[in-house]
């Protein structure tokens, strides 16, 4: 059952997905060459518990950390660790908090130092397809534009979309319906409605769409080896267009 919210219900979930927002900015700033995910996790746990807000993710089926810490061509879901990040790496923060009884959800990939162009070119893309789809989050579409214009600009631009992983509804809980996958036909799935509050997150490999997950049954990598990028908003659909709650 997708869960609608009121005006009322987007203004109070407006005040986690800015903390997110923030938190989000403030990492970007630490992510250099020899600092480890591991001290950026317990930075971001710290300003979540400096904001009186709760980690969203950290204990969620029994997940170990607040931020989730994915490098190279880990695709989603990596668990920080002290392996210090060096030249060249790109690595996707994806982090959530729970505050006064509602979600925020956002993830970014970002330069470690100066990356290859190739590297470059996919972070760009893969962000321009979160944008691709946020434009179709408009009353009176369907769920799968959203889903369709993700692909179109990936794909024809050589990269693949990671099918075993989507987006999701947000609100009072983490994950809700619907369930938004970046790839599918135009046309398809629920109408969008007024209240919708979607967790759009494009997941893009620089090689095939085929992924794995290792052995900490956590951290999802490329079967192929190549890069993979992530990133998401939280964007509630209104009369007046869509909403990006977690852009600051």
């Amino acid at each position: 059952m997708i869960i609608l919210k009121s005006p009322r219900e987007i203004e109070r979930m407006r005040k986690p997905c800015r903390m997110v927002a923030e938190i989000l900015m403030l990492l970007k700033e630490r992510v250099k060459p020899g600092v480890t995910t591991v001290d950026l996790d317990r930075f971001a746990e710290q300003e979540a518990n400096r904001r009186n807000a709760k980690p969203a993710f950290k204990g969620y089926h029994n997940y170990p950390a607040a931020l989730c810490c994915s490098v190279n061509e880990q695709v989603v879901h990596g668990i920080p660790n002290t392996k210090p990040l060096v030249e060249g790496d790109i690595v996707s923060l994806d982090f959530g908090i729970l505050f006064d009884d509602y979600y925020g959800d956002a993830a970014v990939t970002l330069p470690v130092g100066k990356i290859s162009s190739q590297a470059e070119s996919l972070l760009s893309v893969t962000e321009q397809s979160l944008y691709k789809g946020i434009e179709k989050a408009v009353v009176g579409m369907r769920l799968f534009d959203i889903s369709h214009a993700v692909q179109n600009h990936v794909e024809r631009l050589g990269y693949s979309v990671v099918r075993d992983f989507v987006g999701h509804g947000i609100g009072k809980n983490l994950h809700e319906e619907p369930q938004i996958p970046n790839y599918g036909a135009p046309g398809k799935g629920v109408k969008l409605k007024p209240g919708m509050v979607l967790a759009i997150e494009p997941m893009i490999n620089q090689g095939d769409y085929c992924v794995k997950v290792l052995d900490d049954d956590w951290t999802v990598v490329t079967a192929d080896g190549c890069l993979s990028a992530h990133f998401e908003h939280t964007v509630a659909i209104t009369e007046n267009g869509p909403d990006i709650l977690t852009q600051l």
